[in-house]
């Protein structure tokens, strides 16, 4: 039985919660994974663990950047282990490369840097933020299990641009885990971006008109912020290719601040009739 929104929310703060694991051969963690009644991970789960594997291992750092590479689909009945190897860890700056494993392997790599916060020049150049849609956007983007909202419609038949924003607001949460419960949401819709511009095909096609899975995935955050208030995910997909999508966002709060970046690359292979 699919469980509820509360117990969603629940679920994926358990898993958010890794378990050092003492071996003495270095910084080892495992989490276990959610329970969505997919047949492998998602790739939002293992981008928000390797964050918080990073704020684990440099707790006196916040994480500037992370670059994920996704090597197989993971197996949801299996716990993963995070093993970290700190490259560097000086008074400002930090570089970590962490591996989440199961038994049969690799299943994603990551390499973050972590920043100790500082001062300095502040400013940036991003377009305006539109106001807040009504409640009457709210929209379902499972397995997110907070609101979002949306005045576009993601799955469209219609050929569209490949643009799509999708406000969203986390319920109260501790501070540290804003990282990481955006990165979990930065994985959803970029390939359903990709798709917008294709006519008579959407995500819910995945698996008879294309198949599609992740390949890379990188957040770069700018400055704190909270996940517990509004925030705009505004994203692009410039290129669709060769077997191959890429896309883009930006993250804004309500008042435009621009906190976060990220950019994806993922398999994204037709069947002929589709492609015809």
């Amino acid at each position: 039985m699919p469980l509820a929104v509360s117990e969603l929310w629940d679920d994926l703060l358990d898993c958010l919660d890794l378990r050092a694991k003492d071996e003495g051969t270095g910084l080892v963690y495992e989490a276990r994974n959610q329970r969505l009644g997919y047949h492998r991970v998602f790739g939002g789960q293992l981008l928000a663990q390797f964050v918080r594997a990073a704020q684990l291992s440099c707790p006196d750092k916040g994480v500037k950047s992370l670059h994920a590479l996704f090597a197989r689909a993971g197996r949801p009945e299996e716990p993963v282990r995070y093993e970290v190897e700190r490259h560097h860890d000086g008074g400002s700056f930090a570089a970590l490369t962490v591996v989440a494993r199961q038994p049969k392997g690799a299943v994603a790599t990551a390499s973050v840097s972590l920043h100790a916060a500082e001062d300095g020049p502040d400013h940036q150049a991003a377009p305006d933020v539109p106001g807040l849609p009504g409640p009457e956007h709210r929209t379902d983007l499972p397995p997110i299990p907070w609101e979002t909202r949306t005045t576009a419609d993601l799955d469209t038949a219609l050929p569209e641009p490949p643009e799509f924003d999708v406000w969203m607001r986390t319920p109260a949460a501790e501070p540290e885990l804003a990282p990481a419960l955006v990165s979990y949401a930065t994985d959803l819709t970029l390939i359903g971006t990709a798709l917008r511009p294709v006519a008579g095909v959407t995500q819910h096609d995945s698996g008879k008109a294309f198949a599609s899975a992740v390949t890379s995935h990188t957040v770069w955050f700018h400055r704190p912020f909270p996940a517990d208030e509004w925030l705009l995910l505004r994203q692009h997909s410039p290129v669709l290719a060769h077997g191959r999508c890429f896309g883009r966002g930006d993250v804004l709060t309500e008042r435009g601040s621009l906190v976060a970046s990220y950019a994806q690359e993922a398999l994204l292979r037709f069947t002929r009739e589709a492609a015809s």
